[in-house]
């Protein structure tokens, strides 16, 4: 199986290659610059050069491959033309961001051409966005048909980000974070509040932000209203992403400060007779997670197939199926009454 890499020097890309070899399929390394990408191509791989403004050469890209995983952000500077030539090409799609708005444009706006073309195209496959979206459902099913609220968060604690990440974040946190409610998104309200964190004594503060689950859970859950939240003292980091500040942060942050990070995304549904679920997916590395994550999409687009249109992860795959398998990669999971 050809799996396409977009932005596959990059540091996102770069591990995702990395997975896609040690799941034993053929990488296609795509991008801008030759030199960057033969710099990281082993003997035999395929290197294609094409730039954003060149659709048709960015389409031949990708027509004799299984999949496109995009790993170049921002994605919602850099994102959709890539979708066009994937589609435009008759081959899936899926990528890494974590941009709330821009996965909006996507589910909104290329779900009728994707079907037309009998491509899935699937956002959000990282560590944020995928178990989030996919926590989020199943603590719905035990609500029942009747879902007051979701809430999601993004509880993880200290860790290491890329400059590719600072700069996804800076976008996020300069467009405003979107809420749900009675079937329409509009501007959250900032709130303040405190939230238990599974394993962690007491609450921690959080603030509104703008996570991927507002715009892709509603999407299959009957909910009256979605809302998502991180922790305090990260929304106020985030905040602090100035252009100098974002080119200050390393490319590739540090691997062994990058392994040791840990992430935990929780989703709480509540039902309109007060019954109360909650549940979680945590582990180690979320970067390192991210490839796995859209590797295994991949797989299960190419071998198991998904619905034409654009998908959220918890539409394109069986929610616990897919966290059972992060299970094989340090990755716990829960869902119970809160």
């Amino acid at each position: 199986m050809q799996v396409a890499i977009h932005g596959a020097s990059g540091f996102t890309g770069r591990l995702t290659v990395a997975e896609v070899r040690r799941r034993g399929f053929t990488p296609v390394l795509v991008g801008r610059s030759e030199e960057r990408l033969r710099s990281i191509a082993a003997d035999g791989e395929a290197v294609r050069v094409a730039g954003l403004d060149e659709p048709g050469a960015l389409a031949a890209a990708f027509e004799d491959c299984a999949v496109v995983i995009n790993c170049a952000g921002p994605f919602t500077v850099l994102g959709e033309p890539v979708i066009r030539a994937a589609i435009a090409a008759g081959t899936h799609y899926l990528d890494t961001t974590g941009e709330q708005h821009y996965i909006r444009s996507i589910l909104d706006g290329l779900d009728a051409d994707a079907a037309r073309a009998g491509v899935t195209v699937v956002p959000a496959m990282a560590d944020d966005g995928g178990p989030g979206d996919m926590i989020a459902h199943l603590v719905a099913e035990r609500v029942g048909p009747e879902v007051a609220e979701v809430l999601v968060a993004d509880l993880r604690g200290r860790g290491v980000a890329s400059r590719g990440t600072a700069r996804s974040m800076a976008a996020v946190f300069g467009q405003g974070a979107l809420a749900y409610t009675d079937g329409r998104w509009h501007p959250a309200e900032e709130t303040s509040g405190s939230i238990a964190v599974p394993g962690e004594d007491g609450e921690v503060p959080v603030a509104v932000f703008a996570l991927p689950g507002v715009v892709t859970i509603p999407r299959h859950v009957a909910a009256r209203r979605v809302r998502s939240v991180i922790r305090t003292e990260a929304a106020a980091m985030f905040s602090a992403l100035t252009p100098d500040v974002v080119d200050g942060v390393p490319e590739i942050p540090d691997e062994g400060g990058r392994r040791a990070s840990r992430w935990l995304m929780l989703a709480e549904a509540s039902g309109e007779d007060g019954k109360r679920v909650r549940g979680w997916v945590t582990g180690a590395d979320p970067y390192g997670l991210t490839a796995v994550i859209a590797v295994e999409g991949a797989r299960r687009l190419a071998v198991d197939g998904a619905a034409a249109g654009a998908l959220t992860p918890a539409q394109a795959f069986g929610p616990a199926s897919f966290l059972d398998h992060l299970t094989g990669h340090g990755v716990t999971w829960q869902v119970a009454p809160a």
